[in-house]
């Protein structure tokens, strides 16, 4: 190692000491990637326990000049955590606590390491939860969320994480601590904790995030709507707009993921559907009784050709494990799989489906869909076996063509995986020349010197990779 980089790894053991930094080859290889494909290495990883050591990082960081990648729990799919130009990866796996469970005004403050699903389990007691539900919620950390500003299931009604942040505490590029937001009301001015969701980490740190809880609602009714057709199933979700009737839940699968859930999983969809959807309700029990029967009457004129009712609590579970387990199914077919993230209106659905029918079929993948029909969020699942010479370079142009579709239509090339270094030379084609100067006079606002993850979001020639640029570890 150089010596330069030996000395700032002694900096940074005296700032937060030696077990709370890694340096070792072996140990920096565990945080060379996230969920997607990209892989990078870091110079080092370090574990601060409060905002005072995050301070005392950046401060180390910005005397020898080296990037910073924050990271949450590596479940993100668009490379966001991936140290592109080296440096520090600062892990916040030990900033794990809630920190105040403010009930009375529906209210939780937490550092960034909490995993998702905790904060529902600490509210539950008291009648409570957290909206936002992504797929990975067992595992995604808070942080994580409000960096991508991820979704989930169930944000069709309730919104996405952007909706429920009211606080956030932040560490900038210099060392400095903001607060954004209010912990107790909506507060005056720019909506400066909204700037921040969603902004990869290319802004500033956060340290603290205080998150809306919700209340429970009264009555629950999960439904499964089976198809013969997928056109049916997509024609279902514009159908359920145009009536005014907004579940708080719509996800869809078509024919070939429904047989890999249901070999993995038992969860009760039947092998010979080409799509399902699983559509929950919540609310007050006679509004929750009368949108079970409207959006049954919808689905049958679609063509469903049966539509279930969770009977109890547990059929219930048993059919969203389905849904949450279904990117884990996917390993019986395939060693990996590549996931898009592309967004297309509710009533383009349908036309997507054939689409990527058909571009899987030009680039000889067999793609299978799981995505949330409600807000015209597709994941389709690219597989391919990394041991193939040019599979992954594949998948990756079936994936792009998927997202100039997406965009076709009058889409969006993410809903809720971020940008990261996956999608960042698509955003020559998702927005203006104008618009991506905002963006970067934004981060140069924020981070002069560029070293908050170098190499995200904005595309080649724009953002900043080319002062960082490290291309010796990229694989």
């Amino acid at each position: 190692m150089p010596l330069l980089q030996t000395e700032a790894i002694r900096a940074l053991e005296l700032a937060l000491g030696k077990p709370q930094v890694l340096a070792s080859a072996e140990d920096l290889q565990l945080y060379m990637y996230d969920g997607g494909v990209d892989k990078a290495l870091p110079d080092a990883v370090v574990f601060p326990r409060t905002t005072e050591d995050v301070v005392a990082i950046l401060k180390v960081a910005r005397i020898y000049e080296v990037a910073i990648t924050g990271r949450g729990a590596g479940t993100g799919l668009s490379g966001g955590a991936i140290a592109r130009s080296g440096g520090i990866v600062i892990s916040f796996a030990r900033m794990n606590r809630i920190l105040d469970l403010d009930i009375k005004n529906e209210r939780a403050i937490v550092q960034p390491g909490v995993v998702n699903l905790d904060i529902t389990l600490a509210a539950a007691p008291y009648g409570y939860f957290f909206a936002p539900d992504p797929s990975s919620q067992r595992a995604c950390t808070i942080g994580g969320n409000v960096a991508e500003n991820a979704g989930g299931p169930h944000t069709l009604a309730h919104g996405v994480t952007t909706n429920h942040v009211v606080y956030l505490e932040a560490v900038l590029a210099n060392g400095s601590i903001v607060e954004y937001g209010s912990k107790e009301s909506d507060s005056p001015g720019y909506d400066m904790a909204g700037l921040l969701t969603g902004s990869e980490g290319t802004l500033a740190l956060v340290t603290k995030i205080g998150v809306r809880l919700m209340r429970n609602p009264e009555a629950v009714r999960t439904m499964l709507a089976i198809y013969n057709s997928t056109d049916g199933a997509a024609n279902t979700v514009a159908s359920l707009t145009a009536k005014g009737i907004i579940p708080v839940a719509i996800e869809m699968m078509d024919g070939p993921m429904i047989r890999l859930v249901e070999t993995a999983t038992r969860a009760g969809y039947p092998m010979d559907a080409a799509a399902v959807l699983l559509i929950e309700v919540d609310g007050l029990i006679e509004a929750v009784d009368e949108q079970t029967w409207l959006i049954k009457e919808v689905c049958y004129h679609c063509g469903a050709r049966e539509v279930k009712v969770a009977e109890s609590e547990e059929e219930r579970a048993l059919l969203w494990k389905g849904r949450k387990n279904a990117f884990g199914a996917i390993g019986r077919v395939s060693p990996t799989y590549y996931v898009q993230d592309g967004v297309v209106p509710r009533t383009k659905v349908a036309e997507t489906l054939r689409a990527i029918e058909e571009i899987g079929a030009r680039y000889g993948i067999e793609i299978s869909n799981v995505f949330h029909a409600g807000d015209g969020n597709m994941h389709p699942i690219l597989p391919f076996d990394p041991r193939k010479e040019g599979d992954l370079q594949n998948a990756q142009k079936a994936g792009d063509e998927i997202l100039s579709f997406c965009l076709s239509v009058g889409g969006s090339i993410t809903g809720e995986h971020g940008v990261g270094m996956e999608k960042m030379e698509m955003m020559n084609h998702a927005f203006p020349p104008v618009t991506l100067d905002l963006i970067k006079q934004i981060k140069n606002l924020f981070d002069p010197q560029c070293s908050l993850n170098p190499g995200k979001v904005l595309p080649t020639g724009i953002g900043c990779m080319e002062i960082r640029q490290r291309p010796e570890l990229i694989i």
